[in-house]
């Protein structure tokens, strides 16, 4: 729950005692002749070739055309599909195909919002890569779109549909960890593939990428193929350690707590490691407040390895720990049980009044039980068996016409709470999101 795609099936597949899946290929059946889905995706880079590989994977799902502003990308999806695949630095003209039924949007994150509304507009469904938003006041509008469109829209945040969120959300429910007061996630990196110090290739120049519609909406400025290509460390293109990775775990929490949004967030956090030229945070720590008396605490520490990764559920009668040792994905802790007498809040007592209030709660003088007590709760484990994949989840809701995994409002909210938590990082002070009116303001 705590882990992004590598880390999570990384785990996954440590985690073969726990995790019993029911097959190696793909989860959806092969589909009929006339239930074929063609797909445009607009950006294959790092995650757009991940998920050009995963999406042509799903039987009856071809691809049809991928746009890209650098010529190396394209030239890799030619290889990945046979060369079959069209490529082009246009993403309109994906967008204008009448084969291409949805698309998938992979680009930096500034411009997703355009992307999403003119797909939307063409009349195809949607499925973009997490953050949805590049500022918390485009959420609305996408939502709006969707409904006025009646398309399909599903953000690629996976954990939202994983089985182990299925399992922690069937456990939560089900009261075994009492009432619910905390929440600690977090995510150590200390590498620079982890930090998203990507190799430049040597070809990239202002002939082989499109440099003026990469920054689209952005402020002008000269070239830098350092930008391009390492654009989640900037301001102007991401919203960082945020929008990148505490949506992972807020995508999560929220439906495994079924909560909507937090009332407030405070940050802390700096530049401490990758001194680099980037503007956003390599530490970032955030608390946010949920209305029902919920805190979660959560940070990215991209300085630090720590083996241990993992989220923990905290109620007062257990604690859920979701992937925080090897082997276990999923383990109850239960909370200690205590004797009803206190010892050390009447030891200053006279030694009667002390002997009445022990035998007043069913004790003997001494304060020692009549009867043994019962043996206390042990560690559980938890199994999880494989379902369909996040994006197998989006073909099936297009074949059918079910309502999206993770339609635009749970992609609105947890990239909103990322949003909040960066303002208030930004700002200095605790920032407050009045949900229903939208409104956000320091406390």
């Amino acid at each position: 729950m705590a882990q992004t795609r590598r880390d999570f099936l990384s785990a996954a597949a440590a985690s073969a005692v726990i995790f019993r899946l029911v097959d190696s290929g793909p989860y959806l059946k092969a589909a009929g002749p006339n239930d074929q889905i063609g797909l445009g995706h607009i950006g294959v880079g790092i995650q757009g070739t991940n998920l050009l590989r995963a999406f042509k994977s799903v039987p009856g799902v071809r691809p049809i055309i991928a746009a890209d502003l650098y010529e190396g990308h394209l030239a890799h999806a030619k290889e990945l599909t046979d060369g079959t695949i069209e490529t082009t630095k246009e993403y309109h003209e994906v967008l204008k195909r009448k084969d291409v039924d949805a698309v998938v949007i992979a680009t930096p994150d500034h411009l997703h919002r355009q992307m999403v509304l003119e797909a939307l507009a063409a009349g195809k469904d949607v499925y973009c890569e997490k953050p949805l938003t590049w500022s918390i006041e485009q959420g609305k509008e996408i939502i709006a779109a969707v409904k006025k469109t009646n398309r399909i829209l599903q953000v690629g945040s996976q954990g939202k549909t994983s089985p182990m969120t299925a399992k922690a959300r069937e456990i939560v429910k089900s009261g075994l960890l009492g009432n619910i007061n905390m929440v600690r996630m977090s995510n150590h990196r200390n590498t620079a593939e982890g930090a998203w110090v990507y190799p430049i290739p040597p070809d990239a120049s202002p002939q082989t990428i499109d440099w003026p519609k990469f920054i689209g909406p952005s402020p002008k400025r000269a070239f830098d193929a350092k930008i391009f290509f390492r654009w989640r460390c900037w301001w102007e293109y991401s919203g960082g350690v945020a929008t990148d990775l505490f949506v992972h775990l807020l995508t999560t929490l929220h439906e495994v707590l079924d909560v909507t949004g937090p009332r407030s967030v405070t940050s802390q956090g700096g530049i401490y490691r990758w001194k680099d030229g980037r503007s956003v945070p390599d530490v970032l720590n955030s608390v946010f407040e949920y209305e029902r008396g919920l805190l979660v605490d959560m940070y990215v520490n991209l300085g630090n390895s720590r083996p241990a990764h993992g989220t923990l559920i905290m109620g007062d009668q257990g604690t859920l720990a979701m992937g925080e040792r090897p082997g276990s994905p999923m383990v109850f802790y239960p909370e200690p049980v205590f004797p009803p007498i206190q010892r050390y809040g009447t030891s200053s007592w006279p030694e009667a009044m002390q002997k009445q209030y022990f035998e007043s709660l069913g004790f003997t003088a001494e304060g020692r039980p009549k009867e043994p007590p019962p043996p206390p709760r042990k560690e559980q484990e938890f199994k999880v068996e494989r379902g369909p994949q996040h994006h197998e989840y989006f073909i099936l809701s297009m074949r059918d016409r079910s309502p999206s995994r993770e339609d635009a409002e749970a992609g609105h909210y947890a990239a909103g709470a990322a949003h909040l938590a960066n303002m208030a990082y930004r700002k200095g002070v605790r920032m407050v999101w009045d949900r229903r009116t939208g409104k956000v303001a320091p406390a």
